[in-house]
């Protein structure tokens, strides 16, 4: 059984920061997995993964968000199937939308092969202060879907981004618990933390062809 998080967050929020640092300090008895969307320019090397325990999978076609695609299901249960990893980390892309993600790694099909633990939203609060990422779809949807909240670059803060913070999770926080780090630097304890209860979250507003579901994890 494969433990797997969604490490999310807009574009310069520092999510390839924090799986750096989440990689440094996996266990070295375990296997880890990092799925990512060439889309998003992670910028890790997979030899230097590799060297570690983990593995490095892209998934190329631009839009992880449209799970539906084969791209995404194959990358995924190639990983699962071949790999068997016992912990696998997921990057969309900083334009990728969590939604339809959740919502496939919590089919019945996958129930045997992973279980999914909470979703790790990356939020630089500096971008509180800019109205065209606050109004940015992607930007509410991904703080929406987040179980734990990692408020980042804490070492950048002004006191108005402090501010700032408070009163968006005052108003948007609904209860979930919020981190302040800077460099990315969060305990890897909290990828063990239990995913939270479903929410409803928003539909995307954008749409692509899909191909039929297919899941090619017979055992």
């Amino acid at each position: 059984m494969t433990k797997v998080n969604l490490i999310t967050g807009f574009l310069g929020s520092g999510k390839t920061t924090t799986l750096l640092h989440l990689l440094a300090h996996k266990p070295e008895h375990e296997k880890w997995a990092v799925l990512v969307n060439e889309f998003g320019e992670i910028g890790i090397d997979g030899a230097l993964l590799a060297e570690g325990g983990a593995i490095l999978k892209e998934i190329p076609g631009g839009c992880m968000c449209c799970v539906n695609g084969l791209p995404m299901q194959v990358g995924l249960n190639m990983l699962l199937k071949q790999a068997k990893p016992d912990r696998l980390l997921i990057e969309p892309t900083g334009l990728g939308h969590p939604r339809q993600l959740l919502t496939m790694l919590t089919s019945p099909v996958y129930e045997p092969w992973l279980t999914l633990n909470a979703t790790l939203t990356l939020l630089d609060p500096r971008q509180l202060g800019d109205t065209r990422v606050v109004e940015n779809e992607n930007f509410r949807d991904q703080l929406a879907a987040a179980d734990i909240i990692i408020a980042n670059k804490r070492d950048r803060w002004s006191e108005q981004d402090e501010a700032r913070l408070a009163e968006w999770l005052r108003a948007q926080g609904k209860g979930r618990p919020l981190l302040a780090t800077q460099h990315g630097e969060i305990d890897p304890a909290l990828l063990d933390t239990p995913r939270g209860p479903a929410r409803d979250l928003p539909q995307p507003q954008h749409h692509h062809a899909h191909a039929a579901p297919a899941s090619g994890l017979a055992a």
